[in-house]
């Protein structure tokens, strides 16, 4: 095999204009014309409007690049292939028209050995308007979808997210977002590698499925033979250079190989070390080397690492229901992590890098889950290895969201090619947890939302039911597929069934239900919940210069607010918990404070029923561009309180309370029989492999941090499990000037601790904490007077990661690490401030 790279020396102009910029590929035309100057920045103010209009046109993409006869020379075939075009693309080799593209989620390939010139060639990409389609499809076939996006965005297989969404700029990008290169083929090359695995005791058997494709375009099935004999080309040849089998290599994570010549039909792996979701144990990884050889000579090589595990979901009918639960070698576990939605609205910002950084602070708070949302992109391969490296299991939807879909031949042909692409290409990776269909369209559908015709309902099941499983069932059998999320198990059979399968559960927050509400339900698996915040004023500042638009209510910040009458939902439960901030400043940090408090509600409330409930995947980890939203870490990586609460909620051995108060008792103190409990049953769920002795200390305090009572009980929590303690009364506590702490302790540390008040927030009497705060060395210290709900260590530019932030503080001191950022211009608060 031969590469040749061609993301060298590309130019990009509007057709109609002639204006010719240079461009980056991989890339995107918005990041082209932004760094010619010829656009503004189309997240700050409503620049979003202009940028959209800019996709009403035809684009050009356009580059020479020089072809070396004797490099690729023996080469019987040569393709030229696009990893990733968004979307509708016309493709010109010397003006002669190669095809066309239609799909940014598919792999193109194209043959131009006939075409390709000694020296010097032109390749052009015609990028053709994304909005003009969708408009045409629109007329014609008159689906409908999720409201906030561009009518007609269903008919373009196109990440929908750039259509526009609750969350997300309308944004229609195009461009070569992924490598272009030029493929020498000198005989034959791999087509699939499926690496199967088989576990005895002591030992994992791997099964290599190999297909091979000749040049000839004769696709040769390789698992259970020995070798395959090369179709006649007319190629003078050694009589052995006809014989196709292939070696392999397999390095284990200390180094040593283990090396299979002869078409192996299995690898016998001894003393196998197993991969584990973080938390769980290590991630190991094994290095499998498939050569293809034509006698002695390498003709095509694929190398990748897979982790040696098992990983399915348990699904068993119990006393509730039906349960699920991921099943990783044997162990069912409970998921814990959050959705994850497209990086940038401009690809061409996305990189390995910044994925790494963002998945890395998933696992610092603790996730072992992460859900890749239907309505982006299938990520790229570097999202997967790191989540292979970090212990992240990956629920993947297949990309479909929020819509129905015209199941014509064409339109099948096209995702059953995308199927098999990406299936292909991240089958392999350790940490691929399931496939899944869609992004809530069963329960929409069933309901009848966005359907304008029984065939619609009808396409649903061939898609999701029928064409997806058949896919899956030829190309990556052994990993479990679920056809929708939420769903049942499918057929439209009660799709967000509490008792069955995965929940999208929406009563808090779109529902207006206060937190407490959580505690009524006991989902199988949680997969999607949520509640918004404003991210940090700095990152706001980016997207206005003009002071007066820091305001929830103001033009600017309510276009950065695409949930219609989010800002004012904010507000509303603002009231219900604290003082009405004096300042901009104030009310973003409340409305973080919010949102962790209520996603915290939920998560602790699973996993004290652990068993029952074995999923807590929140909305959502991350934005696209600056924006007031659901995620808990912001477009800049500033995290949200809801992040640091997160660490917590995830810990791997938690202490949390199931309170009595008037949060949970919806109270009106109006009213003549002004009555509510007040009382604490404390919990510790384990989820680890070990079982865990702890010593579980509460204290009622009084506003000053004084103990006035205190008691402690030694707890055995077993192995993934949750142990509850007795319930205790405290019916003469004062709500307004007494709280309750408590911790979990082991090897004489904290490992996990809270704090719980019985008033609505905003009237507790917090006295003022003098809080102070310090640098020594790595560490910053806080010291407080008094009570301190919700601590907020921050620096200038509000981009400090740290062990730990907005923590509940009893009087005294707390250490804590730095882990990224410069302790400069430090200010701390607390809600004694609010």
């Amino acid at each position: 095999m031969v590469e040749l790279q061609l993301n060298e020396n590309w130019q990009l102009c509007d057709i109609k204009k002639q204006d010719w910029v240079p461009a980056q590929v991989p890339g995107d035309i918005y990041s082209a014309l932004l760094k010619a100057g010829k656009m503004s920045d189309p997240f700050f103010g409503d620049n979003e409007y202009q940028a959209k209009a800019l996709m009403e046109e035809n684009y050009e993409y356009r580059t020479v690049f020089t072809y070396d006869e004797k490099q690729f020379e023996n080469c019987q075939e040569v393709l030229l292939i696009f990893d990733g075009i968004d979307t509708i693309a016309d493709i010109y080799l010397n003006e002669c028209y190669l095809g066309k593209a239609d799909n940014m989620h598919r792999v193109w390939e194209f043959p131009v050995g006939e075409l390709l010139q000694k020296g010097e060639n032109t390749l052009r990409v015609i990028i053709r308007s994304p909005l003009k389609f969708m408009a045409e499809a629109f007329k014609k076939y008159k689906n409908i979808g999720n409201e906030d996006t561009v009518e007609g965005f269903m008919h373009l297989r196109k990440a929908h997210y750039m259509s526009g969404w609750d969350w997300g700029a309308c944004l229609p990008d195009g461009g070569i977002f992924r490598p272009v290169t030029l493929l020498g083929i000198k005989s034959a090359r791999l087509d699939s590698i499926y690496i199967r695995q088989v576990h005895e005791d002591g030992k994992v058997l791997l099964i290599p499925e190999v297909d091979v494709e000749t040049v000839d375009e004769e696709e040769i099935d390789t698992d259970g033979k020995n070798s395959v004999e090369i179709p006649d080309q007319g190629v003078e040849s050694e009589a052995d250079e006809d014989l196709l089998e292939y070696e392999v290599t397999v390095t284990a994570p200390d180094g040593t190989k283990i090396v299979s010549d002869g078409s192996p039909d299995e690898i016998v792996i001894e003393n196998p070390q197993f991969w584990w979701p973080n938390g769980l144990g290590e991630q190991p990884l094994y290095q499998v080397q498939v050569d293809l050889k034509a006698g002695d000579k390498t003709v095509d090589t694929w190398c990748k690492k897979i982790g040696l595990r098992t990983l399915t979901m348990h699904i068993e009918k119990d006393e509730w229901g039906e349960s699920f639960a991921h099943e990783v070698n044997g162990h069912q576990i409970f998921a814990m992590g959050a959705d994850y939605i497209p990086e940038d609205n401009l690809l061409q910002r996305t990189s390995k890098e910044r994925t790494r950084e963002l998945l890395l602070q998933c696992k610092r708070a603790n996730f072992n889950t992460i859900r890749v949302w239907g309505g982006g992109y299938y990520p790229e391969d570097w999202f997967f290895d790191l989540c292979d490296e970090l212990g992240l299991m990956v629920w993947q939807d297949f990309m479909f969201a929020c819509s129905v879909y015209e199941l014509t031949p064409e339109f099948e042909a096209n995702i059953r090619q995308e199927f098999i692409d990406n299936i292909k290409r991240i089958r392999h990776h350790a940490s691929l947890a399931l496939w899944c269909g869609n992004n809530e369209m069963e329960m929409f559908v069933k309901q009848g939302n966005w359907v304008t015709k029984p065939t619609e309902v009808r396409d649903y099941l061939l898609m999701y039911e029928r064409i997806i499983p058949e896919v899956l069932r030829e190309y990556d059998p052994d990993t479990f597929y679920w056809p929708a999320s939420p769903s049942s198990g499918g057929s439209f059979d009660e799709p967000n069934d509490p008792n069955r399968g995965d929940v999208h559960y929406w009563e808090v927050w779109h529902g207006n239900k206060p937190f407490a509400e959580y505690r009524k339900y006991f989902f199988r698996y949680a997969s999607e919940f949520g509640f918004q915040s404003f991210p940090a004023v700095s990152t706001l500042k980016t997207v206005t210069d003009d002071p007066r638009e820091l305001n929830p209510f103001s033009y600017v910040m309510e276009k950065h607010q695409r949930n219609y009458g989010g800002n004012g939902k904010i507000a509303k439960y603002m009231q219900a918990a604290y003082r009405y901030p004096e300042n901009f400043s104030d009310f973003v940090y409340a409305s973080q404070l919010l949102q962790a408090d209520g996603i915290r509600y939920g998560v602790e409330h699973y996993r004290r029923n652990r068993g029952r409930c074995m999923g807590a995947i929140y909305w959502q980890l991350n934005d696209c561009w600056p924006v007031i939203s659901w995620s808990s870490i912001d477009y800049y990586g500033r995290w949200k309180a809801l992040h640091y609460y997160a660490k917590r909620f995830f810990a791997p051995v938690m202490i949390s309370c199931e309170e009595q108060s008037w949060m949970t008792a919806e109270a009106d103190m109006n009213r003549q029989h002004f009555q509510f409990e007040k009382s604490i049953r404390l919990n510790v769920t384990n989820e680890t492999l070990d079982a865990h002795k702890v010593l579980v200390k509460y204290a009622v305090r009084s506003a000053d941090a004084k103990i006035l009572r205190q008691e402690e009980q030694w707890v055995e929590v077993p192995a993934l499990s949750s142990s509850w303690l007795e319930k205790v009364e405290l019916p003469e506590i004062d709500c307004f000037n007494e709280y309750v702490s408590y911790e979990a302790w082991e090897n004489d540390q904290i490992i996990s601790q809270g704090t719980v008040i019985f008033s609505y927030p905003k009237y507790f009497h917090y006295l003022d904490p003098k809080l102070a705060v310090r640098v020594e060395g790595d560490e910053i210290v806080v010291a407080a007077d008094a009570y301190a709900k919700s601590v907020e260590i921050r620096n200038e530019t509000e981009n400090l990661v740290l062990e730990d932030n907005y923590f509940d503080m009893n009087a005294g001191e707390r250490r804590v690490k730095i882990l990224d950022g410069k302790p400069e211009g430090l200010q701390v608060r607390s809600v004694y401030d609010i």
